[in-house]
């Protein structure tokens, strides 16, 4: 393929000489001469392992050139890779002024490109890390500029890189996974084939989801920093080997280094979590140690829960029903659980209130959970229904608690309901309902069912 990069910094020379390798013909575009010149002469614009030679033997092959004139690059290419910087400003935001202006120059020509072929379909692929929303400000600037209309004339794409200083050839082979964002399928199938010859799967998202992922990608690296710094802080004080708690750590495969965990949804509870991070928190304490990092951890459970009771103030004067009290699925155990708290308080607020939980109904005659029940919430044990459908009939507001099967089966045929789910149940929610996830969309849920 005939591809022209824009930018020639750091991801513009690794891709430039990357692609080349891998057989496509690449002219790389900067505004710097000096940039232009290296690539001409076959010296790479960056310090960075393996890839002088790469730029030295593709160009002796005549796979890459570079040039400044923007025009001549676009007409001759058919696909074109945004790699420009996008630097802070002084308030945090991104400079995009940069990218605007590739934007810019690819919207005059692309106009002109369609005047002398009307059946052209030219792909701009960015790469730069962008907010999202730019890919859609890019295919904007285009319109405006030639005329033409995004996904019938030409398409942008989000192909975020996650390329290492340092191991950037090495990481550029052996992804872990290839993202792109897209609303063509035909601009989506031709970027696929930029990494034919990559061992990794292909992921395709909506535009938004691929422009996001490299800042929480890398805003979790710098939590697991910073985490594995404050717990070696503590360890130090107590003259443990802060390595060999974090080399155990790492060995636990289903809870510690998994996608366990990783659900957007409801605050977390039970007996353990709350108590050991509290534990945690008291130590660093006493060893007059600042851990921010782990201190915070409970505020953001809190800011949580208080998302959940803001939603439901909007149902103040319905009957709301609860579908599960317990702190997780496919258990009767109430002790710290998040929905019991946010019943508590909603019972305070006023709200009708009617509970259905199989689980905690059982504990309440037989189980070990009836003196729990007796003694700190004698008064949710009289909201609890036992037949979930006469819990339906009544309510007008259903909330999702916990993540048992049948709920989502009971859901899918209800009618007339608002669900505010806090588990993100897989239900295909009825047109005639107004489905609320506390952290997704209607549509996320109904494309994961």
């Amino acid at each position: 393929m005939n591809i022209s990069i824009f930018g020639l910094g750091y991801v513009g020379c690794v891709s430039l000489g990357c692609l080349a390798q891998n057989g496509h013909s690449v002219v790389g575009v900067d505004v710097n001469p000096t940039k232009v010149r290296q690539i001409n002469s076959g010296r790479a614009t960056i310090v960075e392992q393996d890839i002088d030679s790469i730029i030295a033997v593709q160009h002796q092959l005549g796979r890459i050139r570079a040039t400044t004139n923007f025009r001549e690059a676009i007409l001759s290419t058919d696909l074109s890779i945004i790699a420009v910087g996008t630097p802070s400003t002084t308030q945090g935001h991104l400079n995009l002024n940069y990218i605007m202006n590739v934007a810019e120059h690819l919207g005059d020509v692309l106009g002109e490109k369609a005047a002398i072929n009307p059946n052209a379909f030219h792909v701009v692929a960015l790469r730069s890390t962008v907010m999202p929303g730019t890919c859609e400000k890019i295919a904007a600037m285009i319109e405006d500029h030639s005329g033409l209309t995004a996904n019938v004339d030409f398409a942008v794409v989000s192909n975020p890189e996650f390329l290492r200083e340092g191991t950037a050839v090495y990481d550029y082979y052996h992804p872990p996974l290839t993202l792109i964002g897209t609303g063509s399928e035909r601009a989506g199938a031709i970027v696929r084939t930029l990494y034919d010859e990559l061992p990794a799967e292909v992921v395709v998202a909506d535009i938004r989801t691929a422009e996001i992922m490299k800042y929480v990608n890398n805003t979790y690296h710098a939590l697991k920093i910073s985490f594995a710094n404050e717990v070696g802080n503590i360890c130090s004080a107590l003259k443990i080997d802060s390595h060999q708690v974090m080399d155990i750590f790492c060995k636990d495969k289903q809870l510690n280094i998994s996608n366990y965990y990783f659900k957007p949804g409801f605050a977390y509870g039970g007996s353990c979590l709350p108590k050991d991070l509290k534990g945690l928190q008291t130590l660093a304490h006493d060893l007059y140690l600042q851990v921010p990092l782990i201190s915070s951890i409970h505020r953001t459970n809190e800011i949580q829960m208080q998302r959940a009771i803001a939603v439901l103030m909007n149902y103040s004067h319905r009957n709301v029903g609860f579908l599960g009290i317990g702190f997780k699925a496919g258990t009767d155990d109430l002790r710290n659980s998040p929905a019991v708290e946010l019943a508590e308080t909603l019972l305070g607020k006023g709200f009708a209130l009617s509970i259905c939980d199989n689980n905690v109904r059982t504990s309440e005659l037989t189980g070990t959970n009836k003196e729990y029940i007796d003694k700190h919430i004698p008064h949710l044990s009289r909201l609890l229904v036992k037949d979930v459908q006469d819990l339906l009939q009544w309510a007008d507001v259903v909330v999702v608690c916990t993540k048992e099967p049948e709920f989502a089966e009971l859901l899918t045929g209800a009618t007339d309901k608002v669900i505010i789910d806090l588990v993100r149940l897989p239900i295909d929610v009825d047109s005639s309902n107004q489905y609320i996830g506390i952290n997704w969309s209607h549509e996320a849920t109904v494309l994961q069912a």
